[in-house]
Order: C-alpha cells, then sequence, then structure tokens
C-alpha cells in the first residue's frame, strides 16, 4: 500500500534509540526526510548510517538535549532550517519514572519536563508553521498511565492524551491531525531494566495474549500508518499497540 509520505518531513524527538529510532528508519524507508534529534551524537550518527544503508532518504541529524530550557526553540530552528518545512512531528522523548507515593518535588518536575512540558513547547513552536500551511499530522507517543503504582512519566503522559484531544477540537479546521500512540511493553532499554528474562517470560505468559513483549518496528508500522495521509480522517485518537496486554473486567 502506497501511505503517500515519499517527498514528506518530519521531526522526531529520541530519535536515536528505542521506538523512535524505528519510527526515524520506517518513515525514511518510505521516502520521509527526516529530521532526527537526540542527545547522543554516536547513536544519531548509526542511524544516519543504517537508513543511507537501507535505501532509506538521508536524514538530518540534530543532537540537542531534550530537557534543555531552550530545546524546544532551538529544535524547531533548526528543523524548519534543514528541512525547509516540516509536514509531521513525532514527538516521542519519555523516560519510565517510578516513585514513591510522596515523591520529592524534584522528581516530579523533571518528569512533567520531559514527558510532557518539552513536547508541548516544541508542539507550540511548530504549530504557526502547520497553520500556516494548513496541513501537518502530530504524533505523541505516550505510555500505559492505567498503572497501579506512581509513575511521574505515566502522568505526564496521561495529560499528553487530553490536551492532544483538545489540540485536535481546535486545530481540525487548519487541516492539522493529532493522535496519541500508546505502547504496552516493548523490548527497549526503558523497559529491559524493570524484568529479568525470567520476569519478562513470565510476565508476558499471564498478562499478554499474543504471549510476548513488542518490538519497536511494531509501534513504527502503526505510527508511519498515523501520520501518513492515509490517516487522513484519524484525529484526536489513542491508538494502542500492546498484543493485547490492556483489559478491563467485565
Amino acid at each position: 500500500m502506497d501511505l503517500y509520505l515519499k517527498g514528506k518531513t518530519a521531526v522526531i524527538s529520541g530519535a536515536s534509540q528505542g521506538i523512535g529510532r524505528a519510527i526515524a528508519k520506517g518513515l525514511a524507508a518510505e521516502g520521509v526526510k527526516v529530521f532526527a534529534t537526540a542527545r547522543n551524537e554516536a547513536l544519531l550518527h548509526s542511524l544516519k548510517e543504517e537508513i543511507i544503508a537501507a535505501g532509506g532518504r538521508e536524514p538530518v541529524i540534530f543532537v540537542q538535549d531534550f530537557v534543555a530550557t531552550d530545546a524546544p526553540q532551538q529544535i524547531a530552528t533548526a528543523a524548519l532550517s534543514g528541512l525547509g518545512h516540516v509536514d509531521m512531528l513525532v514527538n516521542n522523548t519519555g523516560r519510565s519514572a517510578p516513585m514513591d507515593v510522596a515523591g520529592p518535588e524534584d522528581e516530579w518536575e523533571g518528569a512533567m519536563t520531559m514527558d510532557f512540558d518539552r513536547h508541548r513547547q516544541l508542539t507550540q513552536a511548530l504549530l504557526p508553521h502547520f497553520m500556516e500551511r494548513k496541513q501537518g499530522a502530530i504524533l505523541n507517543i505516550i505510555s500505559t498511565y492505567e498503572l497501579r503504582s506512581v509513575n511521574g512519566s505515566a502522568v505526564a503522559k496521561a495529560a499528553i492524551v487530553v490536551w492532544s484531544k483538545q489540540l485536535a477540537g481546535q486545530l481540525g479546521k487548519y487541516g492539522i491531525r493529532i493522535n496519541c500512540l500508546q505502547p504496552g511493553l516493548i523490548d527497549t532499554e526503558n523497559i529491559r531494566r524493570f524484568f529479568s528474562a525470567e520476569e519478562r517470560r513470565q510476565f508476558a505468559e499471564r498478562e499478554i495474549p499474543l504471549g510476548d513483549f513488542g518490538e519497536p518496528e511494531d509501534l513504527a508500522n502503526m505510527a508511519v500508518f498515523l501520520v501518513s495521509p492515509r490517516a487522513r480522517y484519524i484525529t484526536g485518537s489513542v491508538a494502542v499497540v500492546d498484543g493485547g496486554m490492556r483489559h478491563y473486567p467485565f
């Protein structure tokens, strides 16, 4: 299926590894000029080399610590300069932040800064560009937030969902779509630190109908579709890719 993405451009934060890296590779394979930003320069260069070797469109890489105060404006300015225009924005950066029920203020501030504030600020920096062009697709990578223990990142990502729905309601008239993508347990460094191999096996057998954690490419496949013109009538939604893990009692 042609996703009509060839020749388009995309900004991806947290693009050096895990889900963000897989999305960058997936979009580049479809002919998208990707602006990949993260703080790890070596990983960004290896991403660029992998994309070129696979025959994808050569990306622009930009080294930036996402939590820096000026990061959103620096990224937006560099992206518009390097790409000429931006068709798609994938807000991906994030890190699980489990904490005590009375977690210290600095931990809460850190989680909200990385997982909500900087995404909001980067989006707002690019929104005038999207609105002027009367088009754009924004995809926010969130997390499982129906947890039974306190996690600052999950709280911030839940806020992203509400904010995304509100934006979708106001920006549809400009041809701008905003969606969220919620992963289950995906085999990334962010998740591996919480499970041993045996714990992973036991959890997957007990909780995941498809029997194992997902791969970053499983998220990338859905992400590439959601930002593509093929998803032209999808906005304000939350797509779930979790192997069937999420369920509610009847």
